[in-house]
């Protein structure tokens, strides 16, 4: 429900924009509202969950966020409706944490570990894109305001029952690091504003070169501040290791450029296309479809192939994919200009983002897994409200450029229409950037194990011997090899 809501308001937004009068640029804050907030917080929510318990917290940022949504739904006004997105997005800062904390605490590096991440996977990546069909199909039945009110049952229930499911992890004393939490979430949403300020205003505008100051500074005082923190929202040693850093920030690039082709996708095939929001939204099921297949099948890849060629190979198909929408026009069909782009794009992120979600987690001691795994949820939150923030700043640049060299014998509607498209082709092709440079960063830097088969040569000699030997082994192992070898050493021992 929490990754689905960054998604699902996407088919909705040109309805959002004719009811409450929203401008292209302003719209984008309807998705940054709730990601800013998200992303600024989550560290600060997985801290929140060490020191109170990751059942109280969880309950608490799901109560949050489900009356966030349950007033997004009632919104009367475009003030009110961005203000309960931030407040969603603070919800879900609190709850998520303890979602993949307790998935790495509960789980050894290893096969049940691939296993348990990717089922995680699987519902982040599918329940983003999923978002899309479900926004269609409420937008078209009902109205936009069912794709906020749709949370409030879920939520009620979730918290009803979490009581019941899910064990309470021992609190741990501590202190939350405020001023952390406050100027890195400060400092992101100046960013994030000054982008969309360019996108409206330019380069020259005053506005957006304050913000540009304004985001370095609490930016820096922010790193200033978790390097003399006793217990800062943010340890900085989790980027002592190169390849975590690698996939951090690998991780934060291809979100940024996905996110922003969830955007501008939908707007091109509702307002280009002419498509109503129910067809809009089931234009997405063949990327949902191969995302969530793939994200079911990379285990088995990782298993097989070393973790870095196959982020490598994942990534050629995104960056296709991201190539060929920047090559869309005004006479560009669903088929093959549109589908088979989405296509590459779901079966390359299903590829990447296991192997990528390991890298960012192994070598993590105990005490630091909260925090790692919040991070892995902060460069996803930030890298959409950067990249799509970015990638809106070069669709405006772009769309006022094409606009300002009209089209020959061109009627102002086709004129406007074109620009619009131009703008969108040049934000795709931003995005392919991004993965360009993404793949780059885990060719270069990343370092990561496969999982080690056991060494039958190894484990030779009495039965007591090569089951300890093979349960260490096993605990790594995700092969065929290592089950049967499993097996062996327990038939072995019976029969001694």
């Amino acid at each position: 429900m929490i990754v689905l809501d960054m998604t699902v308001v996407n088919v909705a937004l040109p309805s959002m924009a004719t009811g409450l009068h929203l401008s292209p640029t302003s719209l984008s804050w309807v998705l940054n509202a709730y990601t800013l907030t998200f992303g600024g917080l989550l560290l600060l929510g997985g801290r929140a969950g060490d020191i109170l318990g990751r059942r109280p917290a969880f309950i608490a940022g799901l109560a949050i966020f489900t009356l966030a949504s349950l007033a997004g739904g009632l919104a009367t006004s475009s003030a009110v409706l961005l203000a309960a997105r931030a407040v969603q997005g603070v919800g879900g800062a609190i709850a998520s944490p303890a979602v993949l904390a307790v998935i790495v605490s509960s789980f050894p590096e290893g096969r049940e570990r691939i296993r348990a991440l990717s089922i995680f996977t699987a519902v982040s990546m599918g329940g983003a894109s999923l978002g899309l069909v479900l926004g269609g199909m409420i937008t078209q039945w009902a109205s936009w305001r069912w794709v906020f009110f749709v949370n409030v049952p879920v939520g009620v229930a979730v918290v009803a029952l979490t009581p019941l499911l899910l064990a309470n992890s021992p609190r741990q004393r501590g202190h939350f690091d405020a001023a952390g939490a406050i100027t890195s979430t400060a400092g992101m949403s100046a960013l994030v504003y000054a982008f969309i300020s360019v996108a409206s205003h330019g380069w020259s505008n005053k506005a957006s070169l304050s913000s540009f100051a304004a985001a370095a500074l609490l930016l820096a005082a922010f790193l200033l501040i978790e390097t003399r923190s006793s217990q800062p929202i943010t340890p900085l040693r989790l980027f002592s290791d190169r390849s975590r850093t690698a996939s951090y920030v690998a991780r934060l690039l291809l979100v940024a450029g996905m996110f922003g082709s969830f955007f501008f996708l939908t707007q091109f095939v509702q307002e280009v296309l002419g498509w109503d929001p129910l067809r809009a939204g089931f234009a997405f099921v063949p990327m949902t479809a191969a995302l969530f297949a793939m994200s079911r099948l990379a285990p088995r890849l990782v298993t097989r192939f070393s973790p870095k060629p196959l982020m490598v190979a994942g990534l050629l198909p995104v960056v296709g994919g991201m190539a060929w929408l920047g090559q869309l026009t005004t006479g560009t069909g669903y088929f093959p200009g549109v589908l088979i782009p989405m296509l590459l794009l779901g079966i390359g992120m299903g590829v990447v983002f296991v192997p990528l979600t390991m890298a960012s987690l192994a070598g993590v001691p105990p005490q630091d897994s909260g925090a790692a795994a919040s991070m892995v949820n902060v460069m996803q939150q930030v890298g959409g409200s950067l990249g799509l923030a970015i990638l809106v700043t070069i669709y405006g640049t772009a769309s006022r450029a094409a606009a300002s060299h009209p089209l020959l014998g061109a009627s102002a509607a086709a004129q406007a229409q074109h620009a619009r498209v131009h703008g969108m082709a040049s934000s795709f092709t931003a995005a392919a950037i991004f993965d360009v440079v993404a793949l780059l960063v885990i060719a270069v830097a990343i370092r990561i194990a496969s999982p080690r088969q056991p060494d039958r040569a190894s484990v030779s000699g009495p039965a007591p011997a090569r089951a300890l030997i093979t349960a260490s082994e096993v605990a790594k192992a995700g092969s065929l090899e290592a089950e049967i070898l499993e097996s062996e050493v327990l038939e072995s021992e019976v029969v001694g």
